[in-house]
């Protein structure tokens, strides 16, 4: 496969390869180049997108890996992108010490103002979500959307034996918070950040990859991604057969990341704007999540950020 991949892309077949596995993708990673394939079909123009988003991103200060060439090829879809100096930010960060741990943040922080800063078409969406929000089957449940809010009220209303009382709450309370946003202007947001999704090298970050998930968004959604990793990264490992990282060892990264990019936390209400990103991803879970176990949890948290109380609690920011 890697071989029909390098012959598409017009590469040479040469050089050595390292295999490593994803979430939806399997990777091959060299000395020049990253190729990857896309093997879930459910994510089939994840690359298109990612391309180009990637060609959005030429002539920035956003450090990113270059977009090589991406196509479809009898084993499924792929992309090449340039190979980055360092190893992911999952890999390097357990055995860095504090002051370089605060390095790599601060340097997130100057990568993000210049993403939020890179224009982008208003309607940017990943291809799986339009789908979705068209009616389509969900293969996720977030990044959220801010003008979809209300549309995921009235979906968790006709799932099979909804709580009614506790879904008009809801949406009451989702009619009262929509006038947060109603002056923002959307900037181009990456939707995916967490360990897995940067490299670094010697305590910067050499680039944000994977923009798979990237679109038009207020720039506190990345925000919410952010915050929702450090508090929950165990749930954001790179693989499904691994464990993401101990939350113990991410405590000061919200403070550091205030410190790089203090206009990202400067946003007025900004709590009650990241509780409703965090009610639209509860949302989508509820009324669209296949497994039931995973909706009735879903159900529970909906119930306790109506009171006030979710995973920022245990944030220090």
């Amino acid at each position: 496969m890697l071989l029909r991949i390098l012959a598409a892309a017009d590469l040479p077949a040469t050089g050595r390869f390292v295999p490593k596995a994803g979430w939806v993708s399997r990777a091959w990673v060299g000395d020049e180049y990253v190729v990857r394939l896309n093997n879930d079909r459910r994510f089939s123009d994840a690359y298109r997108h990612e391309a180009a988003v990637v060609d959005l991103l030429a002539g920035s200060e956003v450090p990113h890996a270059r977009h090589v060439a991406h196509g479809d090829g009898p084993d499924g879809p792929w992309y090449v992108s340039e190979r980055l100096p360092g190893r992911t930010l999952y890999e390097a960060w357990p055995a860095a010490d504090s002051s370089t741990r605060q390095a790599i943040i601060e340097s997130l922080g100057a990568a993000l103002r210049a993403l939020h800063r890179v224009p982008a078409p208003a309607d940017l969406l990943p291809p799986w979500l339009a789908s979705a929000l068209a009616g389509k089957p969900w293969s996720a449940f977030h990044p959220p959307v801010v003008g979809a809010a209300l549309q995921q009220v009235e979906a968790a209303q006709r799932v099979r034996g909804p709580d009614s009382r506790l879904l008009a709450d809801v949406a009451e309370w989702v009619q009262e918070r929509l006038a947060l946003f109603a002056t923002d202007r959307p900037a181009l947001v990456h939707g995916d950040l967490h360990g897995s999704n940067l490299i670094v090298d010697q305590g910067r970050v050499t680039g944000l990859i994977d923009f798979a998930e990237a679109l038009a968004q207020p720039a506190d959604v990345e925000l919410d991604t952010i915050l929702r990793w450090c508090a929950k990264a165990r749930e954001f490992p790179p693989t499904p057969d691994e464990q993401g990282l101990d939350e113990t060892t991410l405590t000061e990264v919200p403070g550091w990341l205030h410190g790089a990019y203090p206009e990202l936390f400067e946003r007025e209400h900004l709590r009650e704007r990241l509780n409703f990103y965090d009610m639209y991803g509860e949302l989508t879970l509820y009324a669209h999540h296949p497994h039931p176990d995973e909706r009735t949890a879903a159900q529970d948290r909906i119930a306790r950020l109506l009171s006030g109380h979710n995973h920022l609690d245990e944030l220090v920011w």
